[in-house]
């Protein structure tokens, strides 16, 4: 039996006020800023685990080419304060572990932290064409232009509750603001009755599309001197240490590759201590997740010390539709 349901009262109190707060932003008593260049902000109504660092990796990957693009984060953990921008020499405890992944694996893009979002919205905007705001939906002092909104498919926004009694964050229908819904993290196999399903669940708004994604996991790992192939473990003996949300699908991917580990699983954004990293340093081939290997890497002194990083894939079938939805928002942009 879920004890948090006992708690149900509170998330009343919880739903009132945050519902109060929106109100007041949708009739114009406080004040939310809109910007002269185009503001993507990727965010989810539940806490963690819905896919947001893949879809901003996504995004990018999408956007560079033809645009300047800048992300903003707010640096969840970091021990620094006000605007940062983020540098490759930073340490996951300066910025955050998610702006420091994204800064290595795309240093030609501005990343920058910032828990104020007009104040490092403005100060990217010299720089920046296109600005992807991460896990923004809730910072309601900012209005984007773009709004995409994540919910996982085992675990669908319409199925939760507010906290303390559920993950949502704050009520089922402020997933009207967005503009686009993903449904992240389906099975390789969904059939299409399931994800049509989905869909009826979801009760999209008129001006909303429904998409659906998956995770891609990497053929290789990395360490601070090596690539392997993903097969160089299938013999082998090794820890998988995870401090994410849900671990669930890389546990589910690897235990169907046939992999052999033990599993050492800590929460999201864990701030490793130092007992425990002595504890780490005495196993033999560690695995882990690329978010996680941004704390690691720096206090883990360790040769056999990987990260199998994933991606964001839209169905076949609809990315090119999903591509073309972006594209087209910020030409519309252009021409407003």
């Amino acid at each position: 039996m879920n004890l948090r349901k006992f708690l149900f009262p509170l998330s009343i109190v919880y739903d009132g006020i945050t519902s109060l707060r929106n109100f007041a932003y949708d009739q114009g008593w406080k004040h939310s800023k809109s910007y002269n260049k185009p503001v993507i902000c990727v965010g989810n109504l539940s806490v963690g685990g819905t896919g947001k660092s893949p879809m901003i990796e996504y995004l990018i990957e999408l956007l560079k080419k033809d645009y300047k693009v800048s992300v903003l984060s707010r640096g969840y953990k970091r021990g620094t304060k006000g605007y940062l921008e983020v540098k490759t020499t930073h340490s996951s405890e300066e910025v955050g572990d998610e702006p420091l992944q994204f800064k290595e694996k795309f240093p030609e893009v501005t990343v920058a932290v910032c828990a104020n979002r007009q104040e490092g919205i403005e100060k990217l905007l010299p720089v920046s064409e296109v600005i992807l705001l991460d896990d923004g939906i809730q910072h309601r002092k900012v209005t984007p232009y773009f709004t995409i909104l994540l919910t996982p498919f085992d675990d669908l926004y319409v199925n939760d509750l507010i906290l303390p009694a559920g993950n949502l964050r704050e009520s089922k229908s402020g997933a009207k603001r967005a503009d686009i819904i993903v449904v992240t993290k389906c099975p390789e196999h969904a059939s299409y009755a399931k994800l049509q399903d989905i869909q009826y669940k979801l009760k999209p708004s008129s001006h909303q599309k429904v998409y659906f994604s998956k995770i891609a996991y990497d053929t290789h790992i990395y360490g601070s001197t090596e690539t392997l192939p993903l097969h160089y473990l299938k013999d082998k003996e090794f820890t998988l240490v995870t401090g994410i949300a849900n671990p669930k699908p890389l546990l589910a991917y690897l235990q169907g590759k046939g992999y052999k580990f033990q599993h050492k699983k800590y929460p999201d954004h864990h701030e490793f201590s130092e007992a425990e990293i002595e504890r780490l340093q005495k196993l033999e081939i560690i695995l882990t997740t690329e978010k996680d290997y941004m704390r690691l890497q720096s206090r883990l002194k360790k040769f056999a010390l990987y990260y199998l990083p994933i991606k964001t894939s839209v169905l076949k079938e609809q990315q090119a539709f999903f591509n073309e939805t972006i594209f087209d928002a910020l030409e519309n942009f252009r021409r407003d």
